[in-house]
């Protein structure tokens, strides 16, 4: 089962990875089905450049590359998914996070529980 890991998911895997959940947790023990947005790494280095984020290039790298997890591209089909996407959550990086999983059919791994208000997307956590 593809997994698609939220931001703050592969953050805590990263920096605190006592911090997930033990789902999570097991789902990284198989590193070729969890998979990470493209989105994520704009949202991290954006963050990381304002300031809000203490996580590097290279610790983001690192982090791809120690948990051999797969960077999912952001397509045009994705951003489509956006026109129809209720305004639930109003941050612009989870919203496309939110989409691209809808769009490719496939669970988040996230605890923010504002994921749970959309329709037809799962949740592990």
């Amino acid at each position: 089962m593809r997994l698609l890991l939220d931001t703050v998911a592969f953050i805590f895997a990263v920096e605190a990875p006592e911090r997930l959940s033990t789902r999570v947790d097991v789902a990284l023990q198989k590193p070729e089905n969890v998979e990470l947005s493209a989105i994520s790494l704009v949202e991290i280095a954006i963050k990381s450049t304002l300031g809000k984020l203490r996580l590097s290039s290279e610790d983001a790298r690192k982090g791809v590359e120690d948990l051999g997890i797969r960077i999912l591209p952001y397509t045009a089909e994705h951003a489509f998914h956006l026109f129809e996407l209720p305004l639930h959550h109003s941050d612009p990086f989870d919203r496309q996070i939110i989409a691209q999983a809808l769009a490719e059919k496939i669970p988040i791994a996230t605890p923010d529980e504002k994921f749970s208000l959309y329709q037809g997307l799962k949740l592990i956590w």
